[in-house]
């Protein structure tokens, strides 16, 4: 009989394709009881997810909310909370979550809550915005009432989460910004996480594997064994960075990565600004993790072929702990000159999802493809 008295809420998370909708499942799994012990009442939560390119060729809050309010409508939800992990900017302010009383509806971008702890932060945020816009719907709630920010005590370490301007003609009531060069390093941060740079080293195994094999060569080379104990670190450091710098130019120009606006607006030039550090961040990461990988597989397959007298003979240096770790730096700088120039890289899923002007061309093709069925 109690349990037939309590008011059920349809909680609907509405997450982007890929990363969205892998926190929108996470969150699902424990977000049921946690809204029912801190609302306090009578109140049941279901929560639902559902995956769809809400974003698709829109980057504008008010655009989505729109968007938002009406899938609310056509479905019949009663409150909706949709996660994107695209960058969204309001008033040349870094957005948090867009809030409509009135409608029921949320707007959460998820790289603006930093790439720390995001799951955690997600979830805090969520409830919160959840537990605010069902106070709105009950019975007797006034409009004062649901415009006391619900996020007050949420602010991030780095860079704290505050009210943001809203435009009358607005959908949203309720903005949370984050402002500040701090806010702007997080958001960064964010994209980054987002496009999940561990990713792109799978995506590389045809680079890997003429690196590999260029690798193999030049160990067991004696004109490499001379040039690397000539060169001192200096040397090998431009070697290096000029490696894999070229391999990131590779990359980005092979797989077209790179953003380009042609909106004049000074948040598309924000926006596109974002776009191409983060996927030049990503794209370093992943190239840094292959340099490392190679000097690992050099030094490793060094130790097993490499003879101490026939080394010593041709270099006239002995072969000890100093050289075999210079030896596979310097192989590491061929290999990846050879795994970028040699291997004829393929624009590969994993490296087009590093940059999100790609992968927002994706969402279009998705949508489209909704519509034409």
């Amino acid at each position: 009989m109690q349990a037939s008295s309590q008011v059920v809420t349809v909680v609907v998370l509405l997450a982007d394709p890929d990363a969205p909708t892998v926190v929108a499942k996470r969150l699902a799994r424990t977000l049921p009881a946690r809204l029912a012990e801190k609302s306090g009442r009578q109140r049941r939560f279901t929560v639902e997810v559902v995956s769809r390119p809400f974003t698709a060729d829109a980057e504008d809050p008010s655009t989505l909310m729109r968007r938002i309010v009406e899938d609310g409508s056509a479905e019949s939800w009663d409150i909706v909370v949709a996660l994107t992990d695209l960058p969204l900017h309001s008033h040349r302010r870094r957005l948090v979550v867009d809030l409509s009383h009135e409608h029921g509806t949320a707007l959460l971008s998820l790289p603006s809550l930093g790439g720390w702890r995001l799951q955690g932060k997600a979830r805090r945020v969520v409830e919160e915005a959840v537990l605010s816009l069902a106070a709105s719907r009950s019975p007797g709630c006034e409009r004062a009432a649901y415009r006391r920010p619900p996020l007050g005590p949420f602010a991030g370490r780095l860079a704290p989460i505050r009210p943001g301007p809203v435009d009358e003609e607005e959908l949203a009531d309720l903005r949370y910004v984050a402002d500040g060069p701090r806010g702007y390093l997080k958001l960064l941060v964010g994209m980054v996480r987002a496009n999940r740079p561990w990713r792109l080293v799978p995506g590389l195994s045809k680079a890997l594997a003429a690196a590999l094999a260029t690798g193999a060569i030049a160990t067991v080379d004696d004109t490499v064994w001379s040039l690397a104990t000539s060169l001192g670190t200096p040397r090998l450091v431009v070697a290096t960075v000029g490696s894999v710098g070229l391999m990131i130019g590779w990359l980005i120009v092979d797989a077209n990565l790179w953003h380009r606006t042609t909106e004049g607006s000074p948040e598309a030039r924000q926006r596109s600004v974002l776009y191409n550090t983060s996927t030049l961040v990503t794209v370093t990461i992943g190239a840094l993790v292959c340099y490392v990988g190679l000097m690992v597989v050099s030094f490793v397959w060094a130790l097993f072929v490499l003879n101490g007298h026939v080394f010593a003979s041709a270099t006239r240096h002995p072969l000890n702990a100093q050289n075999y770790c210079t030896l596979s730096w310097f192989v590491a700088s061929i290999a990846t000159v050879g795994g970028a120039l040699g291997s004829g890289l393929e624009s590969d899923e994993a490296i087009r999802a590093a940059a999100y002007s790609t992968r927002e061309q994706e969402r279009r093709h998705m949508l489209q493809g909704e519509h034409d069925g």
